[in-house]
């Protein structure tokens, strides 16, 4: 009884914290429920569940272990660089991955290679969200995790939906790759080594004739002391993914195509 005092479990005002961790969480989970989602969709059923349980717990405990020492990751020059290359390459990666190419793969090997991709996705993506969930936490550290742990049914639910609506409209995939695409720019663009340099490339003559011109078409400008170079990254990301994955994904068919007339023949 003394122990549940002193955390604060029999206090109002610590589950209301736990709530808000957990709507804060469900948030900003998003990308990585995509990520989870896609990077599971090929997995047969029962390494499918693995796979998604792998990886929405490894998402939790990135965040609970980023949190204590986010103030200083935040600050490494080149950190969000390195992991927005990353992120670029793992998106592209899961746009251009077959079920048909990965026949030869065993099974443990595809869980592997999975659950590896979505701790490296969720490690670049978990930077910027642990701010807002730390802030929920208020510095609780018993708070912290039990708010996090109880939001993993919700990341595995989340996947679970994203995954049957991939299976459905397989469309959706390029468009979960774009979306990490243009997470991957925004990382980029928000690393400490970058953004002096962005904002000085957009804040001189070339920022002022793009406000002009959105000016012109109505929109409020953006890149003199504004998001604009951040956007720009983000859609550079997107069309990065894109081009790249289409590439990359009709080499992958091409070859598999030209294995399957070996064999047949």
């Amino acid at each position: 009884m003394n122990e549940i005092s002193h955390l604060g479990l029999d206090q109002p005002s610590f589950w209301l914290q736990v709530l808000e961790i957990i709507g804060v969480n469900i948030l900003l989970s998003g990308d990585n429920a995509v990520v989870i989602a896609m990077a599971c969709r090929n997995l047969s059923p029962r390494a499918r569940n693995w796979g998604i349980a792998l990886g929405s717990a490894v998402a939790v405990v990135l965040l609970i272990l980023f949190t204590g020492i986010v103030a200083t990751i935040l600050t490494w020059p080149w950190l969000k660089l390195v992991g927005g290359v990353a992120l670029l390459y793992i998106s592209i990666d899961l746009l251009h991955t077959n079920e048909d190419e990965d026949k030869d793969i065993k099974a443990s090997d595809k869980l592997l290679h999975a659950v590896v991709t979505v701790v490296i996705a969720d490690i670049v993506m978990s930077l910027d969200n642990v701010i807002a969930v730390a802030a929920a936490a208020n510095g609780s550290l018993p708070l912290l995790v039990f708010g996090l742990a109880s939001s993993i049914p919700l990341i595995i639910a989340g996947a679970a939906l994203i995954m049957a609506l991939l299976s459905m409209l397989p469309i959706l995939i390029w468009a979960g790759s774009a979306l990490l695409g243009w997470i991957a720019g925004d990382v980029i663009a928000t690393d400490p080594a970058v953004y002096p340099r962005l904002q000085e490339l957009f804040e001189g003559a070339m920022g002022v004739e793009l406000d002009a011109l959105l000016t012109l078409l109505g929109v409020a400008p953006l890149f003199v002391g504004g998001i604009g170079g951040e956007l720009v990254c983000a859609a550079l990301g997107v069309v990065v993914v894109l081009i790249a994955g289409a590439i990359w994904r009709r080499q992958s068919l091409h070859f598999a195509a030209q294995r399957t007339r070996e064999t047949s023949a």
